[in-house]
């Protein structure tokens, strides 16, 4: 990939993005290093890399990678037999933590049955450290000091030094606070010159305390003493510290040894911390632009919907769907100079470059990228002062090299292309350059605003017309791309809108030769044609989404219904069993207890005895309570007809009768659903007109549509609960048991707001948030009493 190209479409401007979510310096240097790739095998794995650890981030929110170095000089130092530093142990040491961490987070994801096949593939190359990170963190702290536990000696060394400075210190202290130090003393302290304890002496004193002078102050009226009775306890206190740093040495040389030992394992934990970083830092970049992961080909196609230029603020910036490469493989965007054109050249360049590169595209889902052996993009002003060249040989510099390379795995971009010399001659070159281009079997986009460009694509099989939307009533483009339609002029409409006298306009217009007033007017119906389709388009999409929105809620309600018809089949019959079973033993009991009064008594049974026996006979019945719908069944008899709304019993919903389709069925309209129905099961309910079946039922009341869930992202705190109020009183007219919220994870404030109110709802049973499958924490589910 030419670097001329990556600069010209600012591909170092992604990777300075990039590099703000890098961790350490490792995956810093990885992202300076980015280039596309042109292997479609290296593509695929990178983008799969890429979307691993956007997966993980968006599951775990947060991975660990901090404490990482570039201790590599470090281990080469080592492995010559140098000693390192303590605080360049440290970093060893912090680096193995990381790695030891970082594999231990990857272990358990997949212990959560989550799919990382590339993140486990680079954890499982880490080698676990753990005794020569343990050894280096009892010798050394987190500031780079060497612990006083590192040896015993070092132990022992340290508390002789700490003794023998209070003996020193102690005898000074006495000196200073003696009945003469007052006035022989600048100060009445104990400091420190050469590793030596000293005291300020004035200068007209300096014979009375004897010794050696260490140093003096800038006016010479101070001298720093070593008294000649602490000058035996100096010493000592020398002679341990050249002992103690000669053991500091010593542990040093011991663990720089072993990490000498180790030192193939750290460059590998060094490559694969550095490559993980570098991974998770595209992860983040894609997430902060709203980017997705596209699919790969090598066949030259490119479908993007609602693309966006990833270095314009995403406010601002405005999404095009732009296609190349299956049904045409050479877009020609004509049109005036309005702006838009050219941002729509580095879009589909820079989107290539960085699905090349495995980065994310700022795109929507389902979005598909080719990957080309070259790109190539003459844009902008190409004018050399130093080369002595116009702008338009320039252009053809560049254009010429293009011509000398370009082949079938090629991405050319061109700019205003044949632009800078005289208009006819620059369209004639403009077509002829598309003509030789579009023969190699290149994709090619070019912008011109050459006229005579816009019949181009009507006159060439593979070739289609394109322009940049113009509000006339604005005066300003919108830099929406009609893909399609060739770019008009605007100059009399502007002109007009200005205020440019009438009689000067028609005068213009009259100079116009009828071909171009012709193409001008068939560019203008286009125009209104695709508006007009694209409307209705956008109209239908809407309403088979709704549509297809309740067939799934209707199905899920349906299959709700059938699972608690048959816990409550299943419930009666358990309890009529239960009411069986005690009739029977209340039956068998006024037997034998009838049996045992004929045996006792000899005789006939009295009447009432008998009566009161038959009594509880009777009581021991099972009393069943006749069906209200069956009453109003057998009470409401009705002459059915096409038009009446009817309520479909054994679905417990309304609907209305299209047409008899047998003696005893009748066709019914339930929602966007027709059935067939038995008529033992409908219940009339009142007569309408005949109407024709319409593909979505609107009836209010207990069975208006209502959705199972409410999304409030993006809501203001006090909107979101005006919804939710709403939202719940149409869910309990509905007759759900539970409904789910979705107010996303953010900063906690509308998700507690929204909890909050539904604790104190008098409907609301309990809540609780989403399982993983739900959405998390971002899901609030609620069910009703």
């Amino acid at each position: 990939m030419q670097q001329r190209v990556l600069k010209i479409l600012e591909f170092h401007k992604v990777k300075e993005q990039v590099l703000e979510h890098a961790s350490s310096t490792l995956g810093a240097q990885l992202v300076r290093e980015l280039i596309p790739s042109t292997n479609l095998e290296e593509v695929i794995r990178m983008q799969e890399e890429t979307d691993e650890a956007t997966s993980v981030i968006r599951i775990k929110g947060n991975v660990p990678l901090g404490g990482i170095f570039d201790i590599k000089p470090h281990i080469k130092r080592a492995d010559i037999g140098g000693m390192l530093s303590p605080h360049e142990l440290m970093q060893v040491s912090s680096t193995i933590h990381a790695s030891r961490i970082i594999r231990r987070f990857v272990e358990d994801l997949i212990e959560e049955e989550l799919q990382y096949p590339h993140l486990s593939e680079l954890t499982s190359q880490i080698v676990v450290l753990s005794e020569l990170e343990e050894a280096i963190r009892m010798a050394i702290d987190e500031n780079g000091a060497v612990l006083d536990s590192a040896s015993d000696l070092l132990r022992t060394l340290r508390n002789q030094l700490r003794t023998k400075e209070s003996k020193v210190r102690e005898r000074l202290e006495n000196m200073i606070r003696s009945s003469n130090a007052q006035k022989m003393l600048s100060d009445a302290i104990v400091t420190i010159r050469n590793d030596r304890f000293v005291i300020p002496v004035k200068q007209e004193y300096r014979g009375h305390y004897g010794g050696i002078i260490h140093d003096q102050s800038s006016s010479g009226q101070t001298l720093f003493i070593e008294p000649q009775s602490i000058v035996e306890l100096n010493n000592e206190l020398q002679s341990i510290r050249v002992k103690e740093q000669q053991e500091i040495e010593r542990i040093l040389m011991e663990l720089s040894a072993r990490v000498a030992e180790n030192s193939s394992e750290l460059s590998i934990i060094v490559d694969v911390l550095a490559k993980i970083d570098f991974v998770f830092a595209k992860a983040r970049y894609g997430q902060k632009i709203k980017a997705s992961k596209p699919k790969m080909n090598n066949e030259g196609r490119i479908s993007l919907f609602k693309a966006r230029h990833p270095l314009i603020p995403i406010d601002e910036v405005v999404a095009n769907d732009i296609f190349l490469g299956k049904d045409f493989s050479t877009i020609v965007i004509t049109g005036p100079n309005t702006g838009g054109k050219t941002v729509t050249l580095k879009t589909v360049g820079l989107c290539t470059l960085m699905a090349q590169a495995g980065l994310q595209i700022p795109a929507l889902d389902g979005s598909e990228m080719a990957v080309f052996s070259s790109v190539f993009a003459d844009i902008g002003d190409e004018q050399s002062i130093e080369q002595s060249l116009s702008t338009f040989s320039s252009h053809m510099v560049n254009i010429v090299d293009i011509l000398n390379e370009v082949d079938f795995e090629s991405l050319v971009l061109f700019d205003e292309l044949g632009a800078g010399t005289d208009p006819q001659e620059g369209a004639a070159l403009a077509i002829s350059i598309l003509d030789e281009v579009y023969k190699r079997g290149a994709r090619v986009i070019a912008t011109t605003h050459y006229p005579e460009l816009k019949a181009y694509g009507y006159n060439r099989e593979g070739v289609v017309n394109a322009s940049v939307e113009f509000d006339v009533e604005t005066l300003s483009p919108t830099y929406k791309l009609l893909i399609g339609v060739p770019g008009r002029s605007n100059a009399f409409e502007i002109s007009k809108r200005l205020g440019l006298n009438e009689k000067v306009i028609s005068a213009a217009k009259s100079h116009v030769s009828a071909d171009t007033n012709q193409v001008e007017g068939m560019i203008a119906a286009l125009e209104e044609n695709r508006l007009q389709a694209e409307k209705e388009l956008e109209e239908a999409h809407d309403l088979l989404k709704n549509a297809e929105k309740l067939h799934r809620d209707l199905q899920k309600q349906m299959a709700e219904y059938y699972a608690k018809k048959d816990e409550l089949v299943e419930k009666a019959k358990e309890k009529a069993k239960q009411i069986l079973i005690k009739a029977q033993s209340e039956a068998e009991e006024v037997i034998q207890q009838l049996r045992r009064m004929q045996l006792e008594k000899q005789a006939e049974i009295k009447e009432h005895e008998l009566i009161e026996a038959r009594k509880r006979l009777e009581e021991a019945v099972p009393k069943t309570k006749k069906s209200s719908k069956a009453l109003n069944q057998r009470e409401q008899k009705h002459t059915f007809k096409p038009g009446d709304e009817v309520k479909v019993l054994s679905f417990d919903q309304k609907g209305q009768l299209l047409e008899r389709v047998s003696d005893h069925e009748w066709q019914v309209q339930i929602g966007i659903l027709k059935m067939k129905v038995n008529e033992q099961d409908l219940q009339f309910i009142k007569s309408e007109k005949v109407v024709e079946a319409r593909p979505l039922a609107t009836v209010r009341g207990k069975d208006f549509h209502v959705s199972l869930e409410l999304d409030l992202r993006g809501e203001r705190f006090e909107d979101a609960l005006i919804r939710v109020e709403k939202y719940i009183d149409d869910a309990l007219l509905a007759g759900y048991p539970r409904v789910s919220i979705i107010h996303g994870k953010g900063t906690g404030a509308l998700r507690q707001g929204v909890q909050e109110y539904l604790r104190n709802h008098r409907s609301v049973k309990r809540i609780r948030f989403g399982d993983a499958g739900e959405g998390g924490t971002g899901v609030t589910i609620v069910e009703f009493k």
